[in-house]
């Protein structure tokens, strides 16, 4: 066996390992995030063979609503809205319902497979449940979307009233490692945020639990976090690449090249195989042009932004996604005619309507 043959039957291997539901063993998940041997492209391949035998090409779309803004006590370093934070963002409180609905409708008329609402804040009193509870069952009954929450520490009442409103994911994510939980957050703990994982799954709501890449965090605990997330079963996984925002106590910390983006997505597939893995914050600004590779480790992704910052047009982004060979999983409001069809058809650089350099065309 020559050294080629030998180093692509480990990427194999890799592949084999997650489409037997097997997860790949600690020295063999931190080659994939720090081998000075790893080839990108071998590793995106053999990532796609798990993503493919449970989601096919298929790429499932959600828009966040970030339903209440700022007004948090927590200490989040990494979020704009903690209490700590200096980042100029206004504050609001939670929105009305009938902005919540308008909103909903927008993202069921997008395209989008799920809509999630997020509400800053440490966790909802039983009285906020039960009006949030009735906005998801309202949402459901007018529109084909699956409805994702996510509001901060929640218990088992939480998770009875959401339950029984029909809500599909409650969103949790664990962010780092246990190790290093007090490095980024002190306000509550690593055990708060897996408690509230735990009320979900008790009450038949699926879990949504994800992490932030990029915050000095060492390969050990992104791998430690992947391990976890598999450990708690959790169906739907964002990862998330730090943004940096001003004002914020975390800042990034320069480990984030778009390779490094594609091996913690590799690395996340490999370890949950059939979970939805889903592009979560700073894709476009950490991946930039290498966007389209993600969508072979991951099969979801977020569209016209985040909590409170910019993302890629939803136009752009299905584009992106059709241009790959990628197929959106819409939802069945949602007719393709509506969107901008891209196929076959030549985009000007800058987005203008102008061809011709300044200097050459003709005035």
């Amino acid at each position: 066996m020559t050294a080629a043959t030998s180093s692509l039957a480990r990427y194999s291997e890799l592949a084999e390992r997650a489409l037997a539901g097997e997860a790949p063993s600690e020295a063999d998940a931190l080659w994939i995030l720090d081998g000075a041997d790893v080839e990108l492209l071998p590793l995106l391949h053999a990532s796609f063979e798990p993503r493919r035998k449970a989601f096919g090409r298929k790429v499932m779309v959600h828009v966040l609503n970030n339903v209440q803004n700022g007004l948090c006590p927590e200490d989040c370093g990494y979020c704009s809205q903690n209490k700590d934070s200096a980042a100029a963002i206004k504050k609001y409180a939670m929105k009305s319902d009938a902005q919540i609905m308008a909103e909903a409708e927008a993202a069921a008329n997008s395209g989008a497979s799920r809509y999630c609402m997020v509400l800053s804040g440490r966790g909802p009193t039983v009285e906020r449940t039960k009006r949030i509870g009735k906005l998801v069952r309202e949402i459901k009954e007018r529109w084909p979307i699956e409805v994702c929450l996510s509001a901060g520490l929640m218990g088992d009442e939480h998770a009875a009233i959401l339950k029984e409103a029909g809500l599909d994911r409650m969103n949790h994510n664990l962010n780092t490692s246990e190790r290093r939980y007090a490095e980024i957050t002190n306000t509550h703990t690593y055990a708060d945020r897996v408690a509230t994982l735990g009320a979900a799954k008790r009450h038949g709501i699926e879990s949504c639990s994800g992490m932030i890449v990029g915050m000095g965090e060492e390969s050990i605990d992104i791998v430690e976090v992947a391990y976890k997330l598999r450990e708690l079963e959790v169906p739907s996984i964002p990862v998330n690449f730090l943004i940096p925002i001003d004002g914020n106590q975390v800042q990034e910390d320069g480990s984030l090249t778009p390779e490094r983006c594609l091996r913690a997505l590799c690395l996340m597939r490999f370890v949950n195989p059939t979970a939805e893995i889903r592009i979560a914050g700073g894709r476009e600004g950490h991946l930039r042009s290498m966007q389209a590779f993600g969508l072979y480790p991951a099969n979801s992704l977020f569209v016209e932004g985040y909590l409170t910052t910019k993302g890629d047009p939803v136009e752009d982004t299905y584009a992106m996604i059709r241009d790959a060979g990628f197929e959106i999983d819409g939802n069945d409001a949602y007719h393709e005619a509506q969107s901008h069809q891209h196929g076959g058809q030549f985009r000007i650089p800058d987005g203008s309507d102008q061809l011709l350099k300044p200097e050459i065309a003709q005035a």
